[in-house]
């Protein structure tokens, strides 16, 4: 086994400091939303994707890759969305086991009335504390994060999906 690459000093602060802004970004936007939507983030990222499909309807697996989430954790999401009549679940026709996710019009509404709130949080969070460079360079640093990582995530959130007796 080889000696683990440890950490700087200063890669270690920054790891530090970027975990602890990206947890209180999250939980930021997390309460904004809860206290003036009623709704969680995921559901948000969820009605945002289906708003922004063709037909504002997308078949679950691609919802769950766009959403970047695993397909049980979607479906438990859009059966609570459901049955908030934001989501509508339709089954395909051509194949028994899919089903597609299609945005209601009350759940575009949700979104409509979401958005301005979300959108202020973000922008008073995240953007506000940049300079237009930062934030250049903030975009290119998660856009290098994600292309380092988005290979390893598909092939984790694969193995997730697998049934139980094929891992074994």
């Amino acid at each position: 086994m080889s000696e683990p690459r440890w950490l700087s000093a200063e890669e270690q602060r920054v790891w530090r400091e970027f975990s602890i802004a990206v947890t209180m970004l999250r939980g930021h936007v997390e309460t904004q939303l809860q206290r003036d939507a009623g709704m969680p983030h995921t559901y948000y990222e969820v009605l945002v994707v289906l708003s922004e499909a063709p037909g504002r309807t997308l078949r679950m697996s691609e919802l769950a890759e766009k959403c970047h989430s695993s397909r049980s954790r979607l479906s438990h999401a859009v059966a609570r969305l459901e049955a908030n009549g934001w989501v509508r679940r339709d089954s395909c026709g051509t194949d028994k086991r899919g089903s597609f996710a299609r945005l209601t019009d009350r759940g575009f509404a949700a979104l409509q009335a979401a958005a301005p709130g979300h959108v202020e949080a973000v922008r008073e969070a995240l953007f506000d504390a940049l300079t237009s460079d930062q934030v250049r360079a903030l975009g290119e640093i998660a856009e290098a994060i994600q292309h380092k990582l988005t290979p390893r995530c598909a092939a984790a959130m694969a193995a997730l999906e697998e049934p139980l007796d094929e891992r074994v």
